[in-house]
């Protein structure tokens, strides 16, 4: 049976990270691997940080130096998930979110920011399952078509 545990941790303080945004993140990560036909006990570290969290890490990993919305960090070697020892759970990676820019984003498409988190989960959880937007625009194209079937299925449409 499909399960997911969220190691969830909060580095910011501009935003209370309530029961309603962390329920929103479990349900996209279910939703994500049960799109894609995972029916395993899977594990994934949440992290809510701000602008400045986010730009500093975008800058270590990814020699960026500007903040971004979310950032993945995948697991997977591209033969399949490492598994924890002690849960017995294949372990994604993580995700990072800015929830500043988050609200920045919510803002500005005018939509919610339940809908913004869910969007930036659902993104995330792609990159964690191997997806990419960056390689080809047929790539681009599958990963997005996916997020919004996903995001769509959840309910998280404005």
């Amino acid at each position: 049976m499909l399960s997911i545990r969220i190691l969830g941790t909060n580095k910011q303080k501009l935003v209370h990270i309530s029961k309603k945004t962390r329920t929103i993140v479990k349900r996209c990560c279910l939703g994500t691997l049960y799109a894609e036909g995972y029916h395993d006990n899977f594990e994934v570290s949440v992290t809510y940080t701000d602008n400045l969290g986010i730009r500093e890490l975008n800058r270590f990993y990814r020699n960026i130096d500007r903040e971004t919305d979310v950032l993945s960090f995948p697991l997977m070697d591209g033969e399949g998930f490492d598994i924890d020892p002690v849960t017995d759970s294949c372990m994604l990676g993580d995700i990072v979110i800015s929830v500043e820019k988050a609200i920045e984003q919510a803002i500005e498409y005018g939509h919610s920011f339940e809908r913004e988190i869910a969007f930036l989960t659902v993104h995330s959880m792609l990159h964690l399952l191997g997806y990419d937007h960056v390689n080809s625009e047929e790539e681009e194209k599958e990963m997005f078509e996916k997020q919004e079937f996903i995001l769509e299925t959840l309910g998280y449409t404005c």
